[in-house]
């Protein structure tokens, strides 16, 4: 058994960016990320706070626009055209959950592809869909370069993904795909859960329920991903049942220190990928 170190994998994957970006700074070229933070979600400011943070490192400008829980659709939208308009910027992130009288896909569609650094405009999604270069979602490709990086092979692989988000789930399939694994996706509405898990080579657990995953769900010498985000008062607690688990399997992610820090690290390398373009 092997535990996956996203931390120690993160800290390579920025400190290349660092050179990138004092290369392109060199040519007059620098990157910079906007963020947009509507309301006060306490979750949202953590991870805003976490790439403010790694863009100062790095050597990334970033504007966060803080905006009322209140504010109207058009309003929104008037700001991210803005920001498209805007040549000094080179990504967008609307942090999301925004508030509920707001039309998520609508603004997500309202960023243009090329600054689409979150990976989740349509078209950014459809090119994923047909293995074009494009922008891929930031927690599915953290995963993807950690198998990489462990020379984990996915050709010919039953990948299970608990979860069909359109910011995890459904993205890390089409990942998957590409790869040549056979992908099978889970969600509340499945029946024979356990049946199903217990069958795969690669197990990608992305619910946000704190260690649904048991030992009993898990196959001998399964690779297990957990990308849960789970805060109790007690701390922070993954998807997958760690100490329990870890023993059945031949790759795991902890959480903390897992997913989580690979996904700020692909921001940042889509951030300087479109400062680049």
């Amino acid at each position: 058994m092997e535990i996956i170190d996203g931390k120690m994998l993160a800290k390579s994957i920025r400190e290349n960016l660092k050179s990138d970006v004092e290369k392109l700074r060199k040519e007059g070229i620098i990157p910079k990320l906007a963020v947009i933070l509507v309301g006060n979600d306490k979750a949202s400011q953590i991870y805003v706070r976490s790439k403010n943070k790694a863009c100062t490192e790095l050597g990334i400008e970033y504007e966060e626009i803080l905006l009322e829980e209140n504010i109207e659709m058009q309003e929104l939208l008037g700001i991210i055209d803005n920001l498209n308009d805007r040549k000094d910027i080179s990504g967008i992130l609307l942090q999301s959950p925004i508030p509920e009288h707001l039309d998520i896909n609508e603004a997500f569609r309202r960023i243009m592809p090329e600054k689409d650094v979150d990976g989740f405009n349509p078209v950014s999604i459809g090119k994923l869909c047909l293995n074009q270069d494009t922008f891929v979602s930031c927690t599915p490709y953290g995963i993807m370069k950690m198998f990489e990086a462990y020379n984990i092979d996915l050709k010919g692989k039953h990948a299970v993904i608990l979860g069909r988000s359109n910011i995890v789930g459904k993205p890390m399939s089409l990942c998957l795909l590409n790869k040549d694994a056979t992908v099978t996706i889970c969600h509340s509405k499945t029946k024979g859960l356990e049946e199903i898990t217990k069958q795969a080579d690669i197990l990608v657990a992305a619910i946000g329920k704190k260690h649904f995953v048991t030992e009993n769900m898990v196959k001998e010498g399964a690779v297990v991903i957990d990308v849960g985000i789970n805060r109790t008062e007690e701390g922070l607690f993954g998807d997958v049942d760690f100490e329990k688990v870890k023993e059945k399997t031949s790759f795991i992610t902890p959480v903390p220190g897992g997913v989580g820090p690979m996904t700020v690290a692909m921001l940042m390398k889509n951030v300087v990928k479109s400062a680049k373009k």
